[in-house]
This record gives structure tokens, sequence and C-alpha cells, in this order.
């Protein structure tokens, strides 16, 4: 029946293509594990190289009905090792068609949560992981083990103690196997040795075997001879080389450990006269012991010259093999200096100094150079030299001896042959770390034969998949029969040789190893002597209490609770100076254990009493149930924190499109009406100029269909000119009827006068009009009509606008009254006869160049005979320049020409920096002869038409007022100005007089106060961590987007520049533009014009301005409004928290220099001295530290000074507001503070760090007398944050004592600030400064930064304008000599500008 898989044959375990025996079927044994394996769990033992893989790859197959999709369900393969995983991953993915998903611990799979599994579980049907993995996820009840149909273990003599193999195995998969409705998965082992261990006695191993069997439930699958196997796995012949064992001279030894010691020593105290952080100089102790103990082993098992190479190797930064990047760059500076000074110390040691050579490798025996075990392993080598394509795996104990040997190796064989060394390690030294792409590639050069020898530490032994060598070497020997049979069976080549070095003599090790020999076979016949003997149920595990929780199954166990704790505490807030730890009181003859846990922690303390054994354990399982029931631990079991981080990464991932509408307020958009009346509401549109000139502003009037409010109808705004400032008012007329003809005629002159104005030209014209007369769609339905600014029967200036149906048939009839009555008031034209009374005032355009003029006058002086001056080309007549320049013969040349003014260029003229002149023709004025003139509009003034260029800015502001207008009124309950609202919605790109940045500033003040007291209230057993990671998404830019749109608020922004050119004219057909309804609610809706792009943090910026903005002019109620309104639900009620028993604060803070230093009195003392308490104080007298305090007040006080900011300088810029913030609102102007209050003497630790770190700021501070301000950023000293963070936890603490009143807040804390930052003082931070000047002027700005000594350097250079400005700054922190670099140049730059 297995031939169905047709599955050719490959060797899962060696792996190149030219390697392979190519066989129509699975081979007999591989077939019948897979019987045994359908039938009942099974272990499957064959050496290494037999296929195992396969049969797991043929068991998944044959399940595979019980896992594919849409199944809930799925198979399980571990691997002991994180390089296994793809390697295993890859193997299923080549021979099956299952979806295959990998998993390991820098994944992240640690912080997942149960949707997250859920949703791997629902794409993959393998999951390919190692199992401390699957042990989490099963604990926590991510994933359940009656959802897994087939479980494989790779390896699966790693199952014994605590391992994560035994303990999956024993709480669940035997505790399920107990249970009533028993639902468990097929178990199928594979290991090259069911026993691991060192096996002296070789009756115990039947012993071992049935304990791994019933551990799994599975019995042991082998074949019953070696040689059913040697068919298909060749095996290698091992063979003892023995060496004599030679000690270095005594005295040589003694020499070097004597330098060794000396220059630790001198290394340790240089650390001590440094001022360095402890965990900085216990981390470099830690790496010094460990490096001496390298170097020590090199000398005594391989010899002075493996010492040198071990501390060469130490002392090279490029090694890849040191874990540099755990250090500090100063501890990395400092070890590096150790490792060379050694080198030099060792150097001494070896007869030919710097020139020492390897040749004549006997010689250097003798004085210690080397050892006698390097010289049998050179010897035994070289006796395989005639094999040019070796391939050898010599196998090692240590890390540090595959290094040196391969240093080694590759000096002395290249002599004898062209044999390439390298090696591989695993990380387990916790010294040095080799990556996974560097042992994959050097596996991959082995294959390919670029390598010849590999040194490796046991990671080759099992996991990476290396191709059959031809010889083996133990050089040191295997610790046990598992390893043992491992890495003989990676020699597999046909007649390949396993060599084991033990020093001879050492009967003990030559016996064991002997055993290790005969052991394969003793176990193969133990396995089938007993292969009908059935698995023993596993005795109840009585060490092991389990708390279960019901609602999801979670469990922790005596074993998993301390790694529980331990992540829980590392999960709590910490800062440099305190990582949040549990801490143990055992006494083990009592039988009791406490746990202390810090004091961000729920729970403050646990007492436990019981067997002595088990007591860290059993208290930390008991910590773990209050921590749940406390709902710490969440019913998965894992930490509030985690749960939290994880909401927040899903957050981020919400989608947003950046493709959002832009809204066309609906109350200039309506059907045509088909009625013979229509009412409009007039509006006067006046414009005065404070800069008057030639031409003058006409009233113009505002048709709309409705009326308007009246904060919108009667407003005044302002636009800019080349010329100043323009003021508009805007005024209501009143209502008027309209006759369809009257409005048809009214749309034809604006959409002529608009386009002709817009276009430069009448190419568009005839397009634009040829839908006037459509009555279906939607259109821009107002009207801008001139006014006669006389007080007739009609405002509106008729005799304009009927300019647009002009006639020249027989003008002199209908111009009876015109002055001049003889037949030169009449002139041709392109489109015929017109009177001078009409033609003095009119739009033309001139077809043979193209361009639109407004004339002004007639020249009655000049004709086409009259001579026209030109620059170039000297005097010649209008007729002799038509005809040269343009070749056109005037025909009428006595008719007098027109005074052409070139049409009006239209702006932007709401933009804030526009005052450069517009752009001007050569000659503002010019001659034209009217028979080369096509009239458009007649008669009309230049000063009209000149008044309608501003049209489109003047349309654009009222169109905005109205889109913030129905924004408003979408908003219930309370009501602002509408101008109030426009600046909340326009950002800084629309290049406007206004814009959001202050109310932005304000409202994201307010906000962040409001959620952080309703947090502190709702959840007042919330560290601060948690409270921040809530705060956070709920107020993050993700969230405020997502509350934006989901009120559609997207749509009203106005995040563009205004061009003209792009303005919608009112009249056009529907056609011209495509307006969408969009429903905003039941009974309001509003027109899409069009889509743009929006950013998702623009969104965000509007929601917090239009808090702001309801702020600022309604209150904090009208601002709570509007944040229950989008979204953002916060109870401002507050209520006194209930707290623990009060202490005796007098005893442990001066409570009555504090009060006075506040000049406050506080009902509970407790509050302050929380508000002095580090997290690092951690005595039971005090139950909680500041950082709650410090998270209210940090809010607080940031409200507090934006707000008194916001209304101290009411007309400030907007950036400018922000930089004052900034400037006013940070740690290091809190720190400054504190220490000038003497609030460093007060604060309550218990850190040395902390400690040095104060003293050495406070002598800082008081050296540099210069530093005067208690704001900005002129400070050259780096403060630490728990300074600043005093101020805050104060501010909190008074909050709360007060009953939440602010006032008193900044009343306290006002005082302590000094003088508040004003406009004058207020300094933007250099490394802003410096970026913005070079990003103005394109300077070039270059930087570095570094460690030298125990100090952070960092260079900033300029190159402005021939000049160059460098500076590199020194200072105990990256972050300080980054500002006083850059400040420093900043300052060079700006007196080498002003020379």
């Amino acid at each position: 029946m297995w031939f169905i898989f047709q599955m050719t044959i490959v060797d899962m375990e060696i792996e190149s293509a030219d390697q392979v025996s190519p066989l129509p079927f699975a081979r007999s044994y591989q077939v019948e594990a897979l019987e045994k394996a359908m039938k009942r769990n099974t272990i499957v033992y064959l050496e290494t190289g037999s296929g195992k893989t396969l049969i797991a790859i043929m068991l998944l197959r044959s399940y595979a009905y019980l896992f594919r999709k849409p199944s809930p369900c799925f198979s399980v393969f571990l691997v002991p090792q994180v390089v296994l995983v793809t390697q295993q991953a890859e193997a299923l993915k080549r021979h099956t068609d299952l979806k295959v998903g990998m998993y390991w611990g820098s994944m992240g799979v640690d912080f997942w949560d149960a949707p997250t599994w859920k949703q791997e579980v629902d794409t993959y049907e393998v999951l390919v992981m190692t199992p401390a993995i699957l042990l989490s996820a099963l604990r926590h009840s991510f994933l359940t083990l009656n959802m897994i149909k087939v479980l494989i273990f790779d390896e699966c003599h790693h199952a014994r103690g605590n391992h994560a193999y035994a303990c999956i195995l024993k709480e669940f998969y035997h505790k399920e196997l107990k249970s009533a409705t028993s639902v468990v998965p097929r178990i199928f082992g594979m290991t090259a040795s069911p026993v691991k261990t060192k096996g002296e006695n070789l009756d115990s191993y039947w012993k071992k075997i049935h304990e791994l069997e019933s551990l799994m439930n599975s019995k042991v699958y082998t074949c019953e001879s070696e040689s059913v196997l040697a068919r298909f796995v060749p095996f290698s012949t091992p063979s003892f080389k023995l060496y004599q064992h030679m000690e270095i001279p005594s005295s040589t030894r003694a020499g070097i450990i004597a330098e060794l010691e000396k220059l630790a020593k001198e290394h340790l105290f240089a650390l001590s006269t440094l001022d360095l952080k402890s965990s900085t100089v216990n981390s470099i102790k830690k790496r010094l012991s460990k490096i001496c103990s390298s170097i020590t082993y090199c000398l005594d098992e391989l010899g002075i010259l493996m010492a040198l190479k071990a501390a060469q190797s130490f002392s090279v930064s490029q090694n890849d093999f040191v874990l540099w990047g755990q250090l500090e760059k100063f501890s990395e500076t400092s070890i590096k200096k150790f490792c060379s000074n050694a080198s030099q110390a060792i150097l001494a040691y070896i007869p030919d100094g710097p020139y020492w050579s390897v040749a004549n490798i006997e010689r250097k025996l003798e004085p210690g150079l080397v050892t006698s075990k390097i010289v049998c392993l050179v010897e035994s080598l070289l006796g395989y030299r005639s094999l040019e394509k070796i391939r050898c795996i010599i196998f090692v104990e240590r890390v540090i001896a595959a290094m040196v040997l391969e240093s080694f190796l590759n000096e002395i064989l290249p002599t004898y042959n062209s044999w390439k060394t390298k090696y591989v390690a695993g990380n387990n030294s916790g010294l040095q770390s080799q990556t996974r792409k560097k042992q994959n590639e050097t596996v991959e050069d082995f294959r390919k034969g670029l390598v010849n020898i590999i040194v490796s530490t046991s990671i080759l032994e099992e996991g990476l998949d290396v191709q059959s060598c031809n010889l083996v070497v133990g050089f040191d020997p295997a610790s046990n029969i598992c390893s043992f049979i491992q890495s003989q069976g990676r020699a597999r080549m046909p007649n390949s040789d396993y060599l084991m070095m033990v020093e001879s003599g050492d009967m003990v090790t030559q016996s064991r190893l002997k055993k290790y020999i005969s052991g394969a076979k003793r176990m193969r016949e133990d396995s089938l002597s007993h292969s009908l003997v059935p698995c023993q149920p596993l005795p109840d595990d009585s060490s092991g209490e389990v708390y279960r929780v019901d609602s999801t199954g979670a469990i922790v166990t005596f074993s998993s609770s301390v790694s529980l704790i331990y992540f829980y505490c590392s999960r709590l807030p910490s800062d440099e100076y305190f990582k949040p730890t549990p801490r143990f009181d055992i006494d083990k003859d009592q039988g009791i254990c406490i746990l202390y846990l810090p004091k961000s922690c729920q729970v403050k303390e646990v007492k436990f009493q019981g067997n002595g054994n088990v007591l860290k354990q059993a208290v930390c399982l008991k910590a773990c149930i209050k921590l749940h029931r406390a709902g710490a631990l969440t019913d998965h079991l894992v930490p509030d924190m985690v749960l939290k981080e994880t909401v927040q990464q899903k957050l981020g991932k919400i989608h947003y499109d950046t493709e959002q509408p832009s809204y066309f307020p609906p109350e200039l958009v309506s059907q045509f009406s088909a009625l013979s009346q229509t009412t409009y509401h007039l509006y006067s549109i006046r414009m005065k100029s404070e800069f008057p000139g030639n031409l003058h502003f006409k009233d113009i009037l505002l048709g709309t269909r409705v009326k308007l409010e009246d904060d919108i109808g009667n407003t005044c705004f302002r636009l800019e000119d080349h010329l100043g400032t323009i003021a508009v008012t805007l005024s209501y007329v009143g209502a008027f009827d309209l006759a369809q003809d009257e409005i048809l005629l009214c749309r034809r002159f604006q959409i002529t006068l608009f386009r002709v104005l817009l276009d430069h030209s009448v190419e568009n014209l005839v397009a634009a009009l040829d839908g006037l007369h459509l009555r279906d769609g939607l259109a821009l339905d107002y009207l801008l009509v001139p006014s006669t600014h006389e007080q007739k029967a009609s405002l509106i200036d008729w005799e304009v606008i009927r300019s647009v149906n002009f006639t020249s048939h027989k003008p002199w009839k209908r111009h009876v009254n015109c002055s001049a009555k003889d037949a030169s008031c009449i002139l041709h034209t392109k489109n015929g006869l017109f009177c001078t009374c009409v033609l003095q005032n009119a739009l033309v355009c001139t077809p043979h160049n193209g361009y639109v003029y407004c004339t002004r006058g007639i020249l009655s002086n000049l004709n086409a005979n009259s001579v026209l001056t030109k620059r170039n080309s000297g005097d010649v007549t209008y007729m002799e320049y038509y005809e040269k320049r343009h070749e056109i013969r005037l025909s009428i040349v006595d008719e007098p020409l027109l005074n052409g003014r070139h049409i009006f260029t239209m702006h932007n003229n709401l933009h804030m920096t526009m005052k450069k002149k517009e752009k001007e023709h050569d000659k503002e004025y010019v001659e034209l002869p009217p028979e080369l003139c096509h009239v458009i509009l007649a008669p009309i003034s230049v000063d009209m038409i000149y008044s309608y260029k501003f049209m489109p800015s003047v349309m654009h502001r009222i169109e905005s007022l109205l889109i913030a207008l129905n924004l408003k009124k979408n908003i219930p309950k309370v009501n602002i100005p509408t101008i109030k609202v426009l600046e909340a919605i326009t950002t800084k790109k629309c290049q406007d007089q206004f814009h959001l940045e202050s109310l932005e500033t304000l409202g994201d003040s307010f906000l962040k106060y409001a959620v952080c007291q309703h947090l502190f209230q709702e959840y007042h057993t919330h560290h601060e961590g948690l409270l921040s990671s809530i705060k956070d998404g709920m107020i993050s830019n993700v969230t405020l987007c997502k509350f934006g749109c989901d009120q559609k608020i997207q749509g009203f922004i106005r995040n563009e520049c205004f061009e003209p050119k792009g303005w919608m004219v009112p009249g056009q057909s529907s056609a011209a533009y495509a307006l969408v309804n969009d429903h905003l609610s039941e009974s309001r809706s509003m027109y899409i014009a069009r889509r743009r792009n929006l950013k998702r943090k623009s969104v965000a910026d509007v929601v917090e301005a239009l808090i702001g903005a309801y702020l600022s002019e309604g209150g904090e109620l009208a601002a709570l409004t509007f944040m229950n309104w989008v979204g953002i639900k916060v109870d401002f009620t507050t209520t006194m928290i209930q707290r623990e028993p009060s202490i005796q604060a007098e005893k442990l803070v001066n409570v009555s220099y504090m009060e006075s230093l506040l000049n406050y009195k506080f009902k509970d003392k407790s509050l302050l001295v929380e508000a002095l308490t580090h997290g690092s104080y951690m005595i039971p007298e005090i139950p909680r530290c500041y950082q709650r305090l410090e998270f209210l007040g940090d809010s607080v006080l940031d409200y507090l000074i934006t707000k008194h900011l916001y209304g101290e300088y009411p007309n400030l810029s907007p950036g400018l507001l922000t930089d004052m913030r900034s400037a006013s609102v940070n740690n290091e102007c809190y720190a400054q503070v504190a220490v000038k209050s003497n609030l460093h003497k007060h604060v309550l630790h218990a850190s040395h760090d902390l400690h040095k770190h104060i003293s050495r700021t406070v002598s800082e501070f008081e050296r540099l007398s210069s530093v005067q301000s208690s704001f900005g950023w002129e400070s050259e000293i780096a403060f630490p944050k728990v300074l600043g963070d005093l101020i805050e936890s104060l501010a909190g603490a008074i909050h709360v004592d007060s009953g939440y009143d602010k006032e008193v807040v900044f009343a306290c804390i006002k005082p302590l600030l000094g003088c508040m930052i004003t406009p004058e003082t207020v300094k933007l931070h250099p490394v802003r400064e410096l970026t913005e000047l070079c990003q103005k002027a394109q300077f070039e700005l270059t930087k570095a930064k570094g460690f030298e000594n125990g100090e952070a350097y960092f260079t900033v250079e300029v190159e402005a304008k021939e000049m160059s400005f460098a500076h590199t700054a020194k200072a105990s922190d990256k972050k300080m000599a980054k500002k006083l670099a850059y400040k420093e140049v900043l300052n060079s730059l700006k007196k080498g500008l002003d020379s």
C-alpha cells in the first residue's frame, strides 16, 4: 500500500543530488517502520543517514486527510535546534504539498496571542518549531493538544528530565491520555541513539530505553541487524589514536598565568578609577574572567601557541565570534585592550617572538609551544594526505578550541597539501557566537569541496545537514553514547574512518568508548527483545502542583512558575538605574520562602512554607495564582503588559487608504431649477486695498440658493496681493427672484469671464458653454455677478452681464445717444462693426497670437500709419510691423487703435507669503488695431475684470468656511466660531494665513491630560507601563485617525495649497465636475469633488486640533463633548482612590521642607513619600514608587504650561507656540528645577549608579554658573531623568491630594519653574535649528558618532559657501554630545555668515 507515494529515495540527512541513489520506492526498512508508525506510536531508532525524515514525511502524507485545510487541525514537527527548523521544513515542502509554517524564538512568538496563533493554524497544516515554543503555546492554551493529529519528535533522545520534549509529554500528553475523552496525537520519534548517557553499565541501556518508551508512550522500531542498513548506509571503522601527554614546563605555565592575573588586576584597577556604571564594571569583569579561562584552557590542553592564538582572536574586532554587540563600546575597547596586552605577554614566551612559525612541529613539543595532543592530530591527518578530496570533521568540546585549531591547521597543512580548514560552533559559551548564515556557508563550502576540514563542536553531531565525509576525528572524547553514535555516523562514505584520540594510559576513557562501540548493537538487541513489552503508564508527578484557568485551559506548573514570574517582572516599567526583578528570601531550615516583587507590581509580597526542595518554585506558583486573580496575568497566563503590547502591534496593522475624498459644501450645489423663477440670496462682496493703485475694485454679488449662516454670510477676511493686503467684506443684501433666462444669462457671463481669466485663451470657451442649457445632474449653482453700486430697483448690473450677448448688427441704431455720432465712431473688428463706446471697455482676443486683452479707451491719435518705436528695429509704422512680424496686411488704415491691457493672471491670494510682484509682460499696455480683435465681452471695464480676478480666492475661502460649518453641524451640543473649526482643519501644506499647529499643540496636551487622569482613576492598580500602553493605544495617530475616519472627518480636511487653475467654475454643467453625494447621517450629506492623498497622521493631527479648537472657544466641557462624539470616551468625574493604610511619612522624608518648598500642605502625606520614591527603593513600608504619579503629573504639567502659553500669547505664530512648549515641557528643564530646589537630596533610592550620576551632575551644575534659565536647551549637563521625573510626580501627588484641582498644581509648581518662557527667550533646539538652516541654505551637513575612553563623542561638520565648520563634542551620553556638537557648529556658522 505504501508504494502509492512513488517517492524518490532520498537520504534526508545527506544532500547533494549527485550522491543520491534514485530508487523507485522506499527502502524496505522505511516501509516497515511506516507500517509500525501507522498502527501505534513509534520511535524509529536508525543510524544517522538512514532516512528517518523520509519515514516522518510519509507518515504525515498518510494522515494528511485529517488536517488539510479547511480542517481546524494541524500537525507539529519538533526539532531540538533552531538550525533544524528551516532544514526539516524545506524537506517537507520538497516532498509534500502540505502548507508548512516555521517558528523559532527570535520571531517574537513569546509575545503572540491566541488570535495570532489561530491565524497560523488556519493557514498552515504542519508547524515546524523548537519544542519550547510548543510548550509555551500549550501552557498558555494558545494551542491545544487535541487539535494536533501527528506530533513528531526529531532527535527524541532529548526527552528526559526538564527538557521541553519531556515537559510537553508529561504536562499535556499523559494528562490527556488519562482523561475520559482522550484525543491525543499520533507520536513519532526519531533518533540515532535512544539512550543519552555516559552508559558505563551496558545493563542500564534497556532501563533507559524503557523510560523513553514510557514517556513517549511509544515502542522503539529498529532494524534486526546492521547488515540490513549496510546495504544502504556505509558504516565507518572506529579506532583509537593514542598520544602521550606531556605537560608544558611548569615555570613557563606559572609565568604566563601570573602575567594574565597581573594584567586582569591592572585593568580592573583602571576601571575602578573611572566613573562607570556598576553593570558595566560587572559585565567587563565577567568577560575578562571567561577570556582568562579560555586562554588558560588553551595553554594547558593545546600549548602556548594556541593560548597566543586565543588571545589574538579575542582582540580582533573583525572576529564574528565574539559577542561585542552585547557590550557597550567602552567595555569592548577595554576588553580588546586586555586581550592585546595578553597577546604581547604570551608572545614573550615564544622563542622566535613575532617571527615564529609552525614549521617543524615536533620541535615545538618540548618547550610546550604545542602539546602532544596537537602533534597527534596533525600526524593523524597527514596519514590521509594521499586523499586529495578528503572530507574530515574534527569534533572538539570547546568553542575556543575550534577557533584556534582552524587557524593552526590553515597554517601547517598547506605545507603538505591544499586542504582548507574552517570551524563551526554554537554559542553556548556566552562569550562567542557564530551566525547561522556563517555556519550554513561553511557547511555548503564543505559540500562543494571548497573546504576539506571542519573543526566543530557538537553542533554538527545533530543539526546542520552535512554531506557524508570519509574521516571523523574525536579530538575530545564523546561525552555520552548518543554523542558517540551521532559523531561516528557523520563518517558515511565507503571505507571511512572514525578516529578517537585518547591519552595513552587513560583506561577509563578507553573503556567507556569501547562500551560505546558495542553499545549500538546492545541497544538494538534490547529494543528487539523487548518489542512486545508494553509501555508503562507514567506515574503521577507528585512534585508538580498545577494551576489551571478554567476559562481558557492555560496552566502554570512548578517547573514553569519561576520563569513566568521573571518574565512578568521583565515587562514592568524600568529605567537605566533599576531593572525590576523578583527577590527571594529563603530559609531552608524553617522551610519558608518569601518572594518580594517590585513596587509597580500589584502583588508586593508572597510567602510560602513547605518542602525545602521546591520552595522557590512553590512560592512562584503561589505568586502566579495571586497575579492572575489580581488581573496582572491574563486568562492565558501572560503578563497584562504583553497583551497590551500585542494590541498596540495590531493597531499598527490597521489598514488605511491614503486616497481620501475632498468634500465640497452642499450650500453651493443643487439641481438646476426648472421653475420659471428661482430665489437667490445675494451677498455683497466688497474689497478694499490698503495701497490703492491705478485699478479700482468693483463690488460683486454672490448669489446662493440657500441663506448662509451669519458667521459666513456676514464676515470679513483678508487677501494678499503683490501691492499689499486686501480687506474683503461679505454682507447680506437680500433674497431676489430671477427668471430662467436671467439665470442662464448670468451663468453664461460668469463662465465666459472665468474661463478666459483662468485659461488666458478662448480655446475651452465653446466646450464650457455647451452644457449650459442642460437640466440634468448636479452642478455648482451659485452666481457671481457685477453690482451697480447704486440704490436702483436691481442691484445686479445687467448692462455688464448682457455684454456676453453683444451684437454687431447696425451698431449705430443701438448707440443713438453716443457722443461720437459720425461714421468715425464705428470700428471694424473680427466679429463685425462696433461703436467706440462699446470697444473702449471690452474683453477681446487677437487670434493671430492667441493673446487676450481688456481694452481701456480709444487711442484716437494713432492709426495703422502711425509710427511704432521698437528698441531693436528702429521706427516702423504699425502696418509695416504687422506685415513683417505676423505677415498680416492691415486693410483699414485710418481707424484709431485700441488701448489694450494684457489679461490679469490669477493667483492664490490666500497665500500667506505671497508678496512678490506678479509677472507682467514687457509692456503692460499695447496698441491694438481693431480689425485684428475678436470681441468676447463688451462693454466691461478693466476694473470689473480686475475685481473678478480675485473671486476664485474669495470663493475658496467661503467654500472652506462652509466645509467647516458643515463639520461643526455634525458635532452636537456645542457651538464655536466656524473660523476656529476652519483653522483646525487647515494643515500647514495649504500655506494659508493660518493652520492647525497651535490648536493641535493645545488639543494634544488636553487629550493627553484627560486620558491620563481618566486611566489613573479607572485603573488604580495598574502600573505606569500598563497605563502608558493603554494611553498610547487611545491617543496614538492610528487610533485618532480611525476615530476621525469613523466620523468622516477626513473629507473635511484641507491639505493642499489652493491652485486657481483647479478651481471649479460655477454654472458649468455636471459633465465638467463629477460631484458624488456622501451621506454623513440620515439628514446630512456632503459632496465629494475629487480624491486626494491624505496621510494618516494628518487625520490624527486634525482630531487633536479640533479638540484644541473646542477647548479654546468652549472650555474643557466642550472639548470633552467633542472627544466623546469622535469616540474618545473619557470619564472626567473624579473620585478619591482608596489608598493603602497611611504610612509614617515623617520618618521617611522631610515633610516640612517639602511642604514649605511647594507651598502646599498634604492631606495624605503618603502621596508625598510615593512621589519621592524611586523603583530601586524596595522596602515594605513604602508600597509604591513614583511611576504612577509621574504618569499623571507629566500630563497635568504639559497641559497647564501649554494652556498658559496659549492664553498668554494668543497671537503667536503656530510654530512658535510649539517651540515654546517643547522648550518648557521637557525632562531636562524639570531636572534643572529639581537640582535648584535641592530635590536630589530628598529622592529615596537604592541605586549606586543613580547616586554617582546625581553627584556628578550637581557638581557640574554648581560649577557652570552660566546656566541661569530653567527652560530651553541651554544646559550643557546630562541630567539623570529621575530628577525631572520628581517634578512630574510631585505635580501628580498635589493633583490627587487637592481633589484633582489643576490650578492648585500650577500655583505650587510655577514658582519652582522660575520665569516662564517668552517668545523673546525661546530658543530652538540646536539640532533642529542647524538642520533647518542647512536645508534652507542647501549646506552640506555630515556627522559621526562613537565611544572613546568611556565617553560618547559626536562630530558635526557643515560645508557652507566655501567655508567649513566642524566640532567634536564629548559627554557622558551620546544625546548630550550630539547637542553640544550641533550647538558649537551652529554658533560658528552664524558668526561666519555674519562676517
